[in-house]
């Protein structure tokens, strides 16, 4: 019965790997998206006003490139959605490794 117990809290242990491996990719890959959906819905709404895409977007990257120079000029910001996302890297580690405790302590 041990035996079982110890693979039912590597199991679950592993599946907190996934889910905490999937919010990291999502917390970084939003950092990403985020001015590529900005240009995209720029260029469509100046499309909506009557503006060509090519035009649009002729536009539209140097825009999301000044807001972005903007956030990067903006005191302590990037810093700040780093160390969000380092801490939940942090987290993430240490609620794994704590299955380790836990799959010992059945072990005994």
């Amino acid at each position: 019965m041990k035996k079982v117990n110890v693979a039912l809290v590597r199991l679950i242990q592993f599946v907190v790997f996934v889910v905490s491996v999937f919010m990291v990719i999502a917390y970084f890959g939003a950092m990403v998206l985020l001015p590529l959906d900005a240009v995209v819905l720029l260029i469509k709404l100046m499309g909506v006003v009557g503006l060509n895409g090519f035009i649009a977007a002729f536009i539209a990257i140097p825009a999301v490139g000044y807001l972005g120079l903007m956030v990067y000029k903006t005191p302590g910001l990037c810093k700040m959605v780093v160390d969000t996302g380092v801490d939940l890297i942090k987290t993430s580690k240490a609620r794994i490794e704590a299955f380790n405790e836990i799959a010992d302590a059945v072990k005994a």
